[in-house]
């Protein structure tokens, strides 16, 4: 599982520093050279998709890292390895 999680930390999405939620459309925003608010409406209007747009961004919010490289997803996990 290892290197699943540092190949997504190698792809440098990162959640951005300037967060209003979960940070998802402003690390999207920084990787792509976007505006964070341009990024925010599309992420917005994504969500009126059925299952692609909440779906899509529930992943993002479990794989994309932080600012620190740390990732929901393995530290959830992680905890559970290490209470087994």
């Amino acid at each position: 599982m290892t290197k699943i999680f540092d190949g997504i930390r190698g792809l440098g999405f990162r959640r951005g520093p300037r967060r209003l939620l979960a940070g998802i459309g402003g690390g999207l925003a920084d990787k792509l050279g976007l505006n964070v608010w341009l990024v925010r409406l599309l992420i917005l209007v994504s969500f009126a998709l059925p299952v692609a747009g909440v779906g899509l961004y529930l992943l993002l919010w479990i794989l994309m890292p932080w600012q620190d490289g740390r990732i929901p997803l393995e530290r959830v996990l992680g905890a559970n390895s290490r209470q087994a």
